[in-house]
């Protein structure tokens, strides 16, 4: 039953190596290039001012490209469980050969766990690999940019992403399993796998350990520090903050700007420095306006993640999504037995 197995899927395997074989001579070259970029980098930082100008340069110069395949390493078990996971049962159910097997000595839990031993195996190799590769061309950008917390690059890194291709199999396997036909079920697949994609990292991760909680004092300098002022609401909030002493922390959640007695600053206040401040001829990202709101005594509470707490969220951020594909597997064995004909 194995080699029966491994004979039906040596065409998806012979197209994920030769895919594999791309993305490694890929990023084997990318990490080649932002090494030496990092070695020019650390060159010009006989200063701190030089050195966090040529930080910008260097992040600038493969944030967009590291992103990108962040993105698309995400991916990389959404299409596994949409053209490995989804057809895996549903094709021969569909087709009517699953009488042909279970009339002979093959039980039915023992044809979904070996095809499944096949696949879900292959599927992490294939996603680990890719993952391991995007980790070490990454990693002198990672170092700099302190951003290992964020949604993408976190899915993209370590061993989170074994995880996520385990369950995508079984998720899809699953759904073809009670849909019984190919196509929607390779359908319903991508769609079920992307929306956990997003309510994971969104809903479930923040909530997987408790944070921190500090209160940050908004001097001019914290606000020239920070990555955005306002939104598109109006409200007086401030974006991309920092901890002191703790630069590669996750923040989950930042209040509005908050005046000494603990009160939201009012938008007319906000508004009245973002549009008209005093002119000071201060530089720096917001010049006039850092030192308009600096003078008004604000803060913003904040919770974060510290750092230290990385491998703890990728280590259960990863049993989490094989707790799930093992109960998935679980239930799949349960309605094949009880509830397929």
């Amino acid at each position: 039953m194995m080699w029966l197995s491994w004979r039906q899927f040596r065409i998806q395997a012979l197209v994920a190596a030769v895919a594999l074989a791309l993305i490694t001579a890929y990023l084997v070259y990318l990490g080649g290039d932002i090494r030496t970029a990092h070695n020019a980098y650390r060159s010009r930082c006989p200063s701190e001012g030089e050195c966090a100008r040529a930080a910008v340069q260097f992040r600038g110069a493969y944030k967009n490209t590291l992103l990108f395949l962040a993105g698309g390493l995400a991916l990389i078990p959404a299409v596994i469980g949409t053209f490995w996971g989804a057809p895996l049962i549903a094709r021969e159910l569909e087709a009517g050969i699953h009488r042909l097997v279970w009339n002979q000595s093959v039980t039915r839990g023992r044809w979904l766990l070996t095809r499944l031993l096949v696949v879900g195996p292959a599927a992490m190799a294939v996603t680990g690999t890719a993952t391991a590769l995007l980790t070490w061309a990454a990693g002198p950008f990672d170092e700099v940019a302190q951003d290992r917390f964020s949604a993408v690059v976190f899915g993209a890194r370590h061993i989170a992403p074994l995880g996520h291709a385990a369950l995508a199999v079984a998720l899809g396997t699953v759904i073809g399993l009670l849909v019984r036909r190919t196509l929607p079920a390779m359908a319903l697949t991508l769609v079920a796998f992307i929306a956990l994609q997003f309510v994971v990292p969104n809903l479930v991760r923040p909530h997987l350990m408790p944070p921190e909680k500090v209160s940050l004092p908004m001097s001019a300098r914290a606000f020239n520090e920070a990555r955005s002022l306002g939104s598109i609401t109006g409200a007086a909030v401030v974006g991309g903050v920092s901890v002191p002493g703790a630069p590669d922390a996750w923040i989950s959640d930042t209040s509005s700007l908050r005046t000494a007695d603990g009160r939201s600053l009012g938008e007319a206040a906000f508004n009245e420095c973002l549009n008209n401040p005093p002119s000071t001829g201060a530089d720096g990202t917001f010049g006039d306006t850092a030192v308009c709101l600096g003078k008004l005594d604000l803060h913003v509470d904040v919770s974060y993640q510290p750092g230290h707490r990385y491998w703890a969220f990728q280590w259960m951020e990863t049993a989490l999504y094989l707790a799930g594909s093992g109960l998935l597997t679980a239930f799949g064995l349960w309605r094949i037995r009880r509830r397929v004909s």
